[in-house]
């Protein structure tokens, strides 16, 4: 019989699991892990480099080796390298921006409990809000976590040697898979369907890029616009389904099969939850989210999206893991 009795040391670490957000955040906007990055390795050193006090850098420091991501040794500190691949700004699938994000976001987590019982927001909600300026701070800051997963299904569709060929993607923000495919394969072009000002958001990132001659956006509601008949050869439908209920995301896939080509595929990426609803931890984790901003959205079950698509059409339905929180669908 095991004896061992609990403690409560991982209860108190998730009580206090903000103080995560807090320090990661903080870090990241004063540029803390990009200073480590280029050779800034003692807490005075940090200060003067990020312009901040003595004594609030070696706290941050502390806080960051703690939780595993700053690394000390003889007296001198360094980046682990989870944190030199993804929070040294400039890097493509940097989350630093993300972070600072979430630290603003922390705050509305008190209205949890209120929206819990009422079983949705209790204002307005955030994701159904139409050009809400929510979205212009949010599609910058999470597009490095399609960086990885937009390769992978590159490599998955055989892109860039498919030659000439067509992509729609719906809702598509800050442009990270049109860039991305277009960057890999001279001959593709894409469409983007969102609001103005996301448009506006990926023209930048296209021309920056130097893919913009091959990019065209239509502003729009994915909800109302017109997908076309027939006119694609692929299309994407990337962190979308979890913001929209069973009813609005069956309707979409519909819309999507009817706007492929014969053969075309259609890509989901999202989080996806096991059909038991044992995990993954950050899809369960992420219906949280929903719960607060949306009315209808959650983290949905592989079956769900298996009805879903089967229902719009589709017959050919496989998940692909990405090594990330997010899974890869391709439905033909």
């Amino acid at each position: 019989m095991d004896d061992t009795q609990p403690t409560p040391d991982r209860i108190l670490q998730l009580i206090n699991g903000y103080w995560a957000t807090g320090i990661l955040g903080a870090a990241a906007s004063h540029s803390l892990f990009t200073h480590l990055d280029a050779g800034t390795d003692t807490a005075d050193r940090l200060a003067a480099a990020a312009g901040i006090s003595e004594r609030g850098a070696q706290t941050l420091l502390d806080g960051l080796v703690s939780l595993g991501l700053v690394e000390l040794s003889g007296g001198r500190y360094r980046n682990t390298p989870e944190a030199a691949a993804f929070l040294v700004e400039g890097r493509p699938a940097s989350l630093s921006e993300f972070a600072k994000l979430k630290l603003g976001h922390m705050g509305a987590l008190t209205a949890l409990p209120d929206v819990v019982r009422a079983g949705g927001p209790v204002t307005d909600a955030t994701v159904e809000v139409a050009d809400n300026p929510h979205w212009e701070k949010v599609v910058t800051a999470i597009a490095a976590q399609s960086v990885p997963v937009a390769k992978i299904a590159a490599e998955v569709l055989g892109l860039a040697d498919r030659g000439e060929v067509s992509v729609l993607d719906v809702g598509g923000g800050s442009g990270v898979y049109s860039a991305i495919w277009l960057s890999l394969n001279p001959a593709a072009r894409s469409t983007q369907l969102d609001w103005g000002p996301i448009n506006a958001i990926a023209r930048r990132l296209l021309a920056e890029k130097g893919v913009a001659d091959r990019f065209t956006c239509v502003d729009g509601d994915l909800h109302t616009a017109d997908f076309g008949l027939a006119e694609y050869d692929i299309a994407v439908y990337s962190h979308i389904a979890h913001q929209e209920g069973p009813e609005d995301n069956t309707a979409t896939f519909t819309r999507l099969r009817d706007a492929l080509k014969p053969g075309g595929t259609l890509v989901v990426n999202d989080y996806v939850v096991d059909d038991d609803r044992s995990g993954p931890p950050f899809a369960l984790l992420f219906a949280s989210e929903m719960l607060l901003k949306s009315k209808q959205g959650g983290t949905w079950r592989r079956a769900d999206y298996e009805s879903w698509l089967s229902k719009a059409g589709f017959e050919d339905i496989t998940f692909q893991p990405t090594g990330s929180p997010a899974t890869l669908i391709f439905a033909r």
